[in-house]
């Protein structure tokens, strides 16, 4: 499916930042708004509600986890569920490069719509020259 609109890809270090209010925050509620407004499309992978899921899980608890899943499934996103097409996709990026395989389903649904990944992972900077990115800051520890 081929959309008219700018397309973004919201990886799960983007949907956490928007989430916990981190800095970036803003660009990703901007990026929302103009969403809802039918101005772009957003897409975010099957996987990273899992993430969020179990991360929040870890960090906090399973209620706080399903409250977060449930805050993405209302925002003005597109859930993309795996295909056969992501699958294979993934699979390829996966072989070629040393990233998780949440970042490969991230990365394939990026290529997919030919979308802008929105992240704050350095883990795709092994792999930026293949997707379109923008950077969120990075957290200093």
């Amino acid at each position: 499916m081929k959309e008219d609109k700018e397309i973004f890809i919201l990886d799960t270090s983007a949907l956490l930042t928007f989430i916990e209010d981190e800095e970036g925050s803003e660009y990703i509620e901007n990026l929302l708004i103009r969403a809802e407004k039918g101005d772009v499309a957003i897409y975010v992978a099957f996987i990273s509600l899992t993430e969020v899921f179990y991360i929040t899980a870890k960090g906090k608890d399973e209620s706080e986890a399903l409250k977060r899943v449930k805050l993405i499934q209302s925002l003005a996103v597109r859930v993309e569920e795996s295909n056969e097409n992501l699958n294979v996709r993934a699979g390829a990026i996966k072989a070629k490069n040393r990233i998780s395989i949440a970042d490969a389903y991230i990365a394939a649904l990026c290529q997919e719509h030919n979308g802008i990944l929105v992240h704050k992972d350095p883990e795709f900077e092994k792999i930026s020259p293949t997707v379109k990115e923008f950077r969120l800051p990075y957290k200093i520890h």
